[in-house]
């Protein structure tokens, strides 16, 4: 497939199935038929021994450098998110967001010395270290589906979102991985097998410059102003739109991320003046619980696609954009909304109602995996070295992602080698770049 074809032919619309309110409707809504899994008659003769967590790191390590002024993904700039409106947060997101919550990968280990490695979300370490590792340990870790619901209930009283779900996501991703070791088999296999030869990918940040150097065509740009900006602000973020479209041209394809930052007014009036520069999709523009507005901007948008579901959790959150016809994409993280397990769910009741599921953080943590194996999955998100440093780092990205700087070539054909304290071999991630 080529990546002109990503977000058209790949992308298949939804129905449009008017489900405005659950309640009011009485529908019920249920995952479509799940195939069963390929090893779920295979007796393992495994038993959980090990849960730690651990910082898996590069097995090339990238050298230290000093950003060029002003890069984007130097995480220093301004980006309009929900803390916009008080002055005090408003220049960067570092100023309001959490310190240092604890690893966030989990490393499994069973008594036969096969073990798996998962990665989840922000404050994962505490719940599995104080509560999830103890229902683990001598439990047979191919029985995914089991150990997902006694993690899942055992976590109902004080769960459900957050940081429990980033927990049960590591634990989750953690087996699949271990799965795949033990059958020496990768983890799409496991899933189905390969839907596609290519994954497409667009890329994630302002530095556009750098990522057309690269090869990207598809971009997804961080909006920097929000409401509280006012009309300098919206003038400002239309600019930055106009300047991308004035560099990829008119066949290439812009995505906006606007991070929980709007109200349904501001996305309104947003959506209606950046309407002349074609944009693709307006992502997460209100705060993720808020299904009723999405569900409304949904609907009277037409000039783009609304789409979110960075920030949901579990089957049961997607439920509720299915039933307020909230998005036309849906945008589920494998690494915080319950796991590969729940994410097949996920899946499932998105193709029932024929909605592409386009994962966040799609080319880490194993996302890649999901994509290949799911018709409804187009394609990945990707991001970029910040600019400014030494060759060898962008030689290093290219040669873990595959990618011919400025021949548009690059296909998905190895896994990507991490190591654990020098010497254990991590294969679960999936090499992947913007593909042709």
């Amino acid at each position: 497939m080529k990546r002109r074809d990503f977000l058209f032919t790949a992308t298949i619309p939804a129905l449009g199935i008017p489900l405005n309110n659950l309640m009011a409707t009485n529908v019920e809504i249920a995952p479509e038929y799940l195939p069963p899994l390929s090893f779920e008659d295979i007796t393992s003769g495994l038993k959980i021994t090990s849960v730690k967590m651990v910082n898996p790191r590069r097995k090339k390590p990238w050298p230290e450098y000093t950003p060029a002024a002003g890069s984007w993904s130097t995480g220093g700039v301004e980006v309009a998110n929900p803390m916009s409106i008080y002055p005090k947060y408003k220049a960067q997101r570092s100023l309001f967001m959490s310190g240092d919550m604890g690893p966030t990968a989990v490393h499994i280990i069973t008594d036969k010395g096969v073990s798996g490695i998962g990665y989840g979300g922000p404050g994962a370490s505490f719940v599995i270290e104080n509560h999830l590792t103890k229902l683990l340990m001598d439990e047979d870790p191919f029985n995914v589906e089991r150990l997902w619901d006694i993690m899942w209930r055992s976590t109902l009283s004080y769960g459900r979102k957050g940081l429990v779900v980033h927990a049960i996501s590591a634990v989750d991703n953690a087996l699949w991985d271990l799965i795949g070791n033990a059958l020496n088999t990768p983890v799409y296999q496991l899933l189905g097998g390969k839907t596609k030869e290519r994954i497409p990918a667009y890329c994630t940040g302002n530095d556009m410059e750098q990522h057309l150097e690269f090869g990207y065509t598809k971009m997804k740009l961080a909006v920097p102003y929000g409401p509280a900006d006012g009309r300098d602000g919206l003038r400002k973020n239309v600019q930055l739109v106009e300047r991308a479209r004035n560099l990829l041209g008119p066949d290439g394809e812009i995505m906006l991320d606007c991070w929980m930052a709007f109200t349904e007014d501001y996305t309104y009036q947003f959506a209606e003046a950046v309407e002349p520069f074609r944009v693709y999709w307006m992502e997460e523009c209100l705060p993720p619980d808020d299904y009723a507005g999405f569900g409304r901007l949904n609907k009277q948008i037409t000039s783009t696609r609304i789409v979110t579901g960075e920030h949901e959790y579990t089957r049961y959150g997607f439920q509720l954009l299915q039933a307020f016809d909230a998005a036309k994409i849906w945008q589920p993280d494998m690494n915080w909304c319950g796991g590969l397990t729940e994410l097949r769910r996920i899946a499932a009741m998105a193709a029932g109602v024929d909605i592409p599921v386009i994962p966040h953080g799609g080319w880490r943590g194993g996302g890649p995996h999901f994509i290949m194996a799911t018709p409804i999955a187009p394609g990945a998100k990707c991001l970029c070295p910040t600019p400014g440093g030494p060759k060898e780092v962008y030689e290093l990205y290219e040669e873990e992602n595959s990618i011919a700087r400025g021949q548009k070539v690059s296909i998905w054909n190895h896994l990507t080698d991490q190591v654990l304290d020098g010497n254990w071999t991590f294969d679960f991630i999936l090499v992947l770049a913007h593909l042709q």
